[in-house]
């Protein structure tokens, strides 16, 4: 995993900030290789409760993180029980490793 523990503690904090301490937090995608540089960080969201506000929520954890991590390129997925399942969740669910 490309995250420092600093790394991964700020995207912990910010995440639970923003959605509480009910959700589950994982990064997937190229970050999780450690031979492949560059990327962008793609975390996904996950809570067993439906949500209200997923965008002002996405975007205000997008924001803090870059405010904290450096302006970066962060893409963060939502996924609860009323999200389609389709290709990209279905890695990141499959593939994420929590933080």
């Amino acid at each position: 995993m490309r995250l420092s523990e600093e790394q991964k503690a700020i995207v912990k904090q910010v995440g639970q900030e923003v959605f509480g301490n009910n959700v589950q937090l994982a990064l997937f995608g190229s970050r999780l290789n450690d031979h492949v540089k560059g990327g962008d960080i793609d975390i996904l969201v996950k809570s067993d409760k439906p949500m209200t506000g997923k965008m002002i929520k996405m975007l205000t954890m997008t924001a803090r993180l870059q405010m904290r991590l450096g302006d970066q390129p962060i893409d963060i997925l939502i996924y609860d029980p009323e999200t389609p399942l389709s290709p990209v969740y279905e890695q990141a669910l499959t593939n994420g490793e929590l933080i």
